[in-house]
């Protein structure tokens, strides 16, 4: 790869933008693509399933090869809502590799003490999500069970196309919640999109067994894997 095309990559990466990086296995030429692929474009199926997946793979198309190397931005697990769950939750998805971010306006409870190792930010999540890049490789997890607090940054999720959204809550809160979100012009398909009651039915209780079924359903849900049944 030329410097230009790897300053470029750099660039694109810092920002995170998926790219996937396409060697001619013939020529050994090398061109990037973004997430935006032109109809045309006889790679074009493939690029999505590598974009969608994560992951690099040598293709066929007719009688030409190509290995299409993804790079995906890091997975970032917004936690709204500094309660005992997100203590938990925190130091797991940062075992898994995450980039864990915890937002809440109590700067009481949004402190580095109780959540060493992430990303604090002691404010409401308007603010927040002003310095914060919301992308289709973020997951969003509201569990302040305050709805000013928990509403805005759903709301927020949902309009940048976050792979996960989940809030804590009944299935009565949460036919409230939509109830509220009617008005925000979100389509069925969205609203439908919303976790909640959050996590995998695990027959979670505990704060701590509450954490791992949602890092669980995130996890299951960027691999393509919800639905099915747990083995």
């Amino acid at each position: 790869m030329q410097f230009s095309e790897l300053a470029k990559t750099n660039k694109l990466r810092a920002s995170r933008t998926p790219i996937v990086e396409i060697v001619d296995l013939r020529s050994g030429n090398q061109t990037l693509h973004l997430d935006r692929i032109p109809e045309n474009d006889p790679l074009r199926f493939e690029i999505e399933i590598a974009l969608n997946d994560g992951v690099s793979r040598r293709v066929s198309v007719g009688t030409e090869n190509y290995f299409l190397r993804v790079h995906a931005p890091k997975r970032r697990i917004v936690v709204v809502g500094a309660v005992h769950i997100t203590q938990h939750l925190a130091p797991m998805a940062s075992a898994t590799g995450s980039e864990v971010l915890v937002i809440d306006p109590r700067e009481a409870f949004a402190s580095a003490a109780r959540f060493p190792g992430a990303t604090i930010y002691s404010l409401w999540p308007e603010e927040a999500f002003a310095a914060i890049q919301l992308d289709r490789s973020t997951a969003v997890i509201a569990v302040t069970h305050d709805p000013k607090i928990d509403d805005p940054a759903i709301v927020a999720a949902l309009s940048h196309g976050c792979f996960y959204v989940g809030a804590l809550g009944s299935r009565k809160t949460h036919a409230a919640r939509l109830d509220r979100f009617q008005s925000y012009g979100f389509s069925r398909e969205q609203l439908l999109s919303i976790r909640a009651p959050i996590g995998l039915d695990i027959g979670a209780r505990s704060p701590a067994e509450i954490a791992v079924s949602i890092l669980a359903e995130v996890i299951a849900f960027q691999a393509g894997r919800v639905g099915r049944e747990l083995i």
